[in-house]
């Protein structure tokens, strides 16, 4: 068990929810003595167990289960405590309007019950249809897109997270409808599983299959370094035709233009991003960056880099779109959550990938795979 482990510093948003949905739950039930000592005792049962099967505490019991039972369990663990969350905040808001007539108080009670139970309908539905994966066909205008460049097609794929969650035959059928948008190159940018035991071969296995004239490249993510399996990628990768670029570049050639792929490892938030990657621009090639964390765009940029093409967000795996404007739990991280952002002469895709972590759920952010298409703007 690593220290960040221990700290629950390898998923802060799931030990987030649970800390806030304890509170929630203990501020329901404050005014009644016995309900509120069964559900204090509801809650540090629930919220040791999702620490012990995240192996967050010194006494983890993970091991005692499979791993699709503890999966399952932290997963229906954070839908409860976030269902919890959402029935104190319309409770909170009910508690301030106006009740001074019987009638308006039994209309406010009963819709108040009906709002409470709807995430629960919500989370069902999002369970049950996150594996509805869209076909994205996105046209990128680069003004400094080489002559010979215009037209490429690039099949973007990100966070797969093959797991409990997620099966073979589940990519499987993605990895078939990638196929049939002919792509000129295939790229996959990180979180190819969750955690160590999670079947990495076989998910190699099933991304060596996608077809393309000039190569399959990616890039690391962060659960690659969480679960201490970047050196295993790479080599298993490498033999299979997968090829992870780490800090690296390749130059390919199109016609009689150059095209400068170049990969790096996961960029953790807080530090200085792409440290020495203007090492690995060519200035006479477009040069398109694969970096996991779509948060190093501007630096990117900065650098001398035409495309970016990120994960890392799922979309917010829960999305709300209002007036072309995503809002999501990824945008308290980065204001890049998902689809094509551009600037004057640059532009980065972030995908809304393929998997999920945390909880099996998916609203308003379906999984995607995207053929991404160069034009001349």
């Amino acid at each position: 068990m690593d220290l960040r482990g221990l700290l629950g510093l390898n998923d802060p948003i799931g030990l987030f929810i649970c800390l806030a949905g304890v509170l929630a739950q203990l501020w329901l039930v404050r005014k009644t003595r016995i309900i509120f000592v069964v559900a204090a005792f509801f809650s540090v049962i629930l919220f040791t167990t999702y620490g012990a099967l995240g192996e967050y505490w010194f006494f983890p019991y993970r091991q005692l289960f499979s791993q699709s039972a503890t999966d399952w369990t932290a997963a229906l663990i954070q839908l409860w405590f976030l269902c919890v969350i959402f029935a104190a905040f319309v409770v909170a808001i009910r508690n301030r309007l106006p009740d001074h007539n019987q009638n308006r108080r039994k209309f406010l009670k009963m819709g108040t019950l009906a709002v409470c139970a709807a995430p629960a309908a919500v989370a069902s539905f999002g369970i049950l249809t996150r594996k509805n994966f869209h076909v994205k066909e996105v046209d990128i205008k680069l003004p400094s897109l080489p002559r010979d460049l215009h037209n490429l097609r690039i099949v973007q794929l990100s966070d797969i997270h093959l797991s409990d969650f997620y099966s073979q035959k589940d990519l499987t059928h993605v990895i078939d409808a990638a196929n049939e948008l002919r792509g000129d190159l295939a790229v996959v940018t990180g979180d190819l599983v969750t955690i160590h035991s999670d079947p990495l071969e076989t998910c190699l296995k099933e991304l060596s299959r996608l077809k393309n004239t000039s190569g399959i490249w990616g890039c690391m993510g962060n659960h690659e370094s969480f679960a201490g399996v970047e050196e295993k990628a790479t080599s298993l990768g490498a033999r299979m035709g997968v090829n992870f670029l780490r800090w690296q570049a390749r130059n390919l050639k199109f016609g009689n233009a150059y095209l400068n792929m170049v990969g790096v490892d996961y960029q953790r938030a807080r530090l200085p991003y792409l440290v020495e990657a203007e090492e690995l621009v060519d200035t006479d090639s477009f040069n398109v960056l694969l970096s996991h964390n779509p948060d190093v765009f501007p630096v990117a940029l900065s650098k001398g880099f035409d495309l970016v093409l990120s994960g890392h967000t799922h979309g917010g795996q829960i999305n709300v779109e209002i007036f072309d404007r995503n809002l999501n739990i990824a945008r308290f991280v980065t204001p890049y959550t998902k689809g094509l952002y551009t600037s004057s002469n640059s532009a980065i895709y972030v995908n809304s990938g393929i998997g999920t972590i945390g909880m099996p759920i998916r609203i308003g952010a379906p999984p995607e795979i995207t053929l991404l298409k160069l034009c001349a703007s």
